[in-house]
């Protein structure tokens, strides 16, 4: 008796994303199989999430012991010879991502091919050369589409794969406009399925945008997080969460990140030239701190940052709301965050956003809870009666 190809396999991880689309996987327009090109985070999290919403799932990647990771995890099966995919995933790193496409074009010709990269111009003019080279007909070409789901992990690889990972994260697809509704379906479908929020928008409109709210940020973090290579541990040791929240990402892979700001370097360099002009304005005034107008011209570009910052969608992306904080010491022993979190439930106040930050020097941490404005005072009153110390 034969095993077959596609055997249903338990996949603990991603129980509950399996459930959220029972109503769904019958109803798409992913041709199945489908291929994913590569097995890091993305790629195996993409396998695993289509797996548990009913999808049959193939992988490839270059690196044998990364794919059989994915396999063991329960991504999908090792493609074989002869399989006949009916739609692909290329997540590969940037740099061959237009290759690896192009490839999965001509190789099958019947499947709709969509990539999941940073950037998207680069990719797609990648591809209209293979057309002009006559590497690729036009009519293949019309199977692929640019897509990019905005979702990560601190961690990498197939080892930190979650089928779950996509779940209500922005995933941005990039038709052309010659590309036919039915392809645009099937990488909606992919993205439905694994629980995201779709938008649409053209490759330049997308690169443009991630410029902004992702490659600037990283640019910036990495910057400043390099100008403290030299400074002393006691220094370091009077940080607050102020340096942790603006250096986070600055801990990003560095091969991958020399690949994506290659690639949108004309996107990204009208925001560094925005950026050195606020800083050349900021140095001018700085180096006559005293002079009439100086502190009046730090106080605007300080204020233009504060508009800047309340312009970014708040909870559950609606429109920014500012809210109430009240600070809990909290000892650093477990359980002590759980009692003031319930502590906070017994008073009947919703927590819309949480922090922590740690006292240098002592086994206290401070809880930061945010509330809606108009809940605060009550909220402060119930701890304190409670016996919690409120800052």
């Amino acid at each position: 008796m034969t095993t077959p190809r596609f055997s249903r396999t338990e996949i603990v991880d991603t129980a509950s994303l399996a459930a959220a689309t029972e109503t769904v996987s019958k109803d798409h327009s992913i041709h199945q199989p489908a291929l994913i090109v590569g097995t890091g985070l993305l790629g195996t999290s993409i396998g695993l999430g289509l797996r548990a919403a009913g999808i049959d799932v193939l992988l490839t990647d270059p690196s044998p012991s990364a794919q059989a990771v994915a396999e063991d995890i329960g991504a999908g099966l090792g493609l074989r010879a002869g399989d006949e995919p009916g739609t692909v995933v290329v997540a590969a790193p940037p740099d061959v991502t237009g290759a690896e496409i192009i490839k999965a074009l001509l190789r099958w010709p019947q499947a709709v091919v969509l990539d999941i990269a940073s950037v998207k111009v680069s990719i797609a003019t990648e591809i209209q050369r293979a057309v002009d080279h006559g590497q690729l007909s036009a009519d293949d070409a019309l199977r692929y589409i640019g897509t990019h789901p905005m979702s990560g992990r601190e961690r990498s690889g197939p080892v930190a794969a979650r089928g779950e990972l996509f779940t209500a994260a922005p995933w941005v697809l990039c038709p052309a406009d010659s590309t036919p509704q039915c392809v645009v379906d099937t990488a909606s479908d992919v993205a439905r399925l694994l629980g995201a929020t779709i938008y649409q928008m053209s490759a330049a409109e997308h690169d443009a945008a991630v410029a902004q709210i992702s490659h600037l940020p990283q640019i910036a973090a990495s910057l400043l997080a390099s100008r403290l290579q030299d400074t002393s541990v006691q220094a370091l040791q009077l940080a607050g969460n102020g340096l942790r929240d603006t250096t986070r990402i600055a801990a990003s892979d560095a091969s991958l990140w020399v690949q994506i700001l290659s690639a949108n370097a004309e996107k990204i360099l009208p925001e560094l030239h925005g950026m050195k002009a606020d800083l050349d304005r900021l140095i001018n005034t700085l180096q006559a701190p005293y002079e009439s107008g100086s502190r009046l011209d730090v106080a605007q570009l300080i204020d233009e940052g504060n508009r800047g910052q309340a312009r970014i969608p708040g909870k559950h992306g609606g429109p920014a709301q500012a809210f109430a904080l009240v600070t809990v010491l909290v000892d650093d022993t477990p359980g002590a965050i759980v009692a003031a979190l319930q502590a906070v439930a017994d008073a009947g106040v919703n927590v819309e956003d949480l922090g922590m930050e740690h006292s240098s020097g002592y086994q206290v941490g401070m809880l930061e809870i945010s509330v809606v404005p108009g809940h605060k005072q009550h909220l402060v009153d119930s701890l304190t009666d409670l016996g919690w110390k409120v800052l």
